[in-house]
Parts: C-alpha cells; sequence; structure tokens
C-alpha cells in the first residue's frame, strides 16, 4: 500500500467514525505512534480522533493504560490479552468511543520461537460491543511489518464503524 493510499485508507476511516458520530484513541507500542499520525494527517479529523497513547515500555502500558502487571507477567507484551487491556484501557482512559492498540515484534532482533518478527497482536474496543484481538504475521523490514500494523489496524477500525 502506498502513502496515498494509507491517507485514503485513514480518511475512509475518519468517514466511517464520523458517521457514526464515534471518536478514536490509539494505543500503540511497535507503531510508535504511526496509526495516530496517519489519522491526524487527515484534515478535520479533530472531529473523529480523540487521542493517542505511545506505550512502548511496559512500564507505560500499565501507567498509562492500566494494563495489570500479572498480565504482563504471564502472558508478556506482546499478546493477545495485553493489547486487549490497551484498548479498553484508551477507551476508558478518553472521551472516544472505539479503541485500536497494537503491540508487536517489529524486529530486525527481539523475536524468539514463540514471538517471532512480524509477530503482531492487534486489539479493539468499543462502547457496548465485546473487545476483538487478533495475533498477525507479517513479513517483511521493520518498516514494511509496522506499516502493514498500521494498515490492519486501520482496517479493524473501520469494520467496527461500518
Amino acid at each position: 500500500m502506498t502513502d496515498i493510499e494509507l491517507e485514503s485508507l485513514a480518511c475512509q476511516v475518519g468517514e466511517a467514525l464520523a458517521a457514526r458520530g464515534w471518536r478514536l484513541a490509539t494505543a500503540e507500542s511497535c507503531t510508535g505512534g504511526w496509526i495516530a499520525e496517519a489519522v491526524t494527517a487527515i484534515s478535520g479529523s479533530s472531529a473523529w480522533f480523540d487521542r493517542g497513547f505511545v506505550t512502548y515500555s511496559n512500564a507505560a502500558k500499565m501507567d498509562m493504560l492500566g494494563v495489570a502487571a500479572q498480565t504482563l507477567a504471564t502472558h508478556g507484551a506482546v499478546s493477545e490479552a495485553t493489547v486487549r487491556e490497551m484498548a479498553e484501557g484508551a477507551l476508558a482512559r478518553s472521551l472516544a468511543d472505539v479503541a485500536v492498540a497494537v503491540s508487536g515484534v517489529a524486529g530486525p532482533t527481539g523475536g524468539t520461537a514463540t514471538k517471532p518478527v512480524g509477530m503482531i497482536c492487534i486489539g479493539w474496543a468499543a462502547r457496548a460491543y465485546p473487545s476483538r484481538v487478533a495475533t498477525l504475521h507479517f513479513s517483511g523490514d521493520r518498516r514494511a511489518i509496522r506499516r502493514q500494523t498500521v494498515i490492519r489496524a486501520l482496517d479493524g477500525v473501520q469494520a467496527l464503524a461500518r
């Protein structure tokens, strides 16, 4: 997906959120704020984007989003349990109606046999809807993995808002 296509996707997400009267919050680890950057690149996004949390460290995940220390100790930062708590924490700590959270191993280092480079967990939470999570495996270099994560995260937000 090109930069223009990513911008188009972010615009479509904004249109879907605006049509429902919803606002978005992001909770990002491996993407470092790229999802928030993609949506705030859209003129008028202040009508449907509330805030973004960049919580790269475990301490930040706990302090800013309320992720339980036990969740991190049991499952690790890259897990469906953690991104579920990140998304739900972003929703609880914002004025948003929907939140997306991402955590993963973007590489080129940091991978293990059980959590290889390219493993990404994404969580989506919306008020009055059950939270959803997914574990995905992307390939490519660090930038490619992060870009694919941003795209999939936004695709999921768009699906929720439809």
